[in-house]
């Protein structure tokens, strides 16, 4: 799974094994070393969750989480959408956006 950041947008690109493992598990998460040891780390993860009404950000120290509620999570992984995305307030008047990819690769 590939993480792209930037000011104004979290991009999570999913290829197809991915994308099938995560509507198996309902979890991906990859660890980025940064320096040594766990707390060198960061950590980011796309999770199935029942608890969430929309596709979230729950960011905590060195670690980023995206949350697809659970019936968008299963049906989006065993469909042809390409995509999820979503905009979250993330300070008064700053938003991100926030897209969840499914990576089919270079058609040329």
């Amino acid at each position: 799974m590939k993480l792209r950041l930037d000011e104004t947008s979290l991009r999570l690109r999913l290829d197809s094994a991915e994308v099938a493992e995560f509507g198996r598990t309902g979890l991906l998460e990859t660890a980025v070393p940064l320096g040594p040891g766990a707390a060198g780390q960061l950590r980011y993860s796309l999770e199935r969750d029942a608890e969430v009404p929309a596709l979230t950000l729950r960011p905590e120290p060195g670690r980023i989480r995206v949350l697809v509620p659970a019936a968008q999570a299963t049906a989006w992984a065993g469909s042809d959408e390409i995509s999820l995305r979503t905009k979250v307030e993330v300070a008064e008047n700053q938003f991100l956006l926030i897209l969840v990819e499914k990576d089919l690769g270079c058609a040329h």
